[in-house]
């Protein structure tokens, strides 16, 4: 890898951000990864700091306040944000989302998964193959 990895995950649920995070360094230890417990917080972190620049943002449907589909429709208004890829990470599996979530711009759709292996498996193809 050329340089580190940027990674920015928008979910309100403590576990499923830790258990990214594991995933991420079993996967390598050198990505990085910020964390937004709600749609709104993300926004702001993105906003002000225009040098924070994820290559890669998962982002949760289901949370209180916005919803992972207006969060997705707000980033993709968001200028330097124009390179980063979007995947929407979430428990449903529900075709509707999927198809909803890429006609609003996401790059792609990962339900989440019940094993850590699963996720790293998932992870690698997504960050290590680009």
């Amino acid at each position: 890898m050329d340089s580190p990895i940027t990674c920015l995950l928008i979910d309100d649920d403590e576990d499923d951000q830790e258990i990214f995070l594991l995933a991420l360094r079993k996967l390598d230890s050198s990505i990085a990864c910020s964390f937004a417990d709600d749609g709104a917080e993300a926004l702001r972190k993105l906003r002000q700091d225009e040098t924070f620049v994820p290559q890669f943002i998962f982002l949760d449907l289901n949370m209180p306040g916005m919803n992972g589909k207006q969060c997705l429709t707000e980033i993709k208004k968001i200028a330097h944000l124009q390179h980063a890829l979007i995947f929407i990470y979430s428990t449903s599996s529900e075709a509707k989302d999927i198809l909803e979530t890429k006609q609003l711009g996401a790059d792609g759709f990962i339900t989440k998964p019940a094993q850590v292996s699963d996720l790293i498996d998932e992870l690698s193809k997504l960050l290590l193959d680009c």
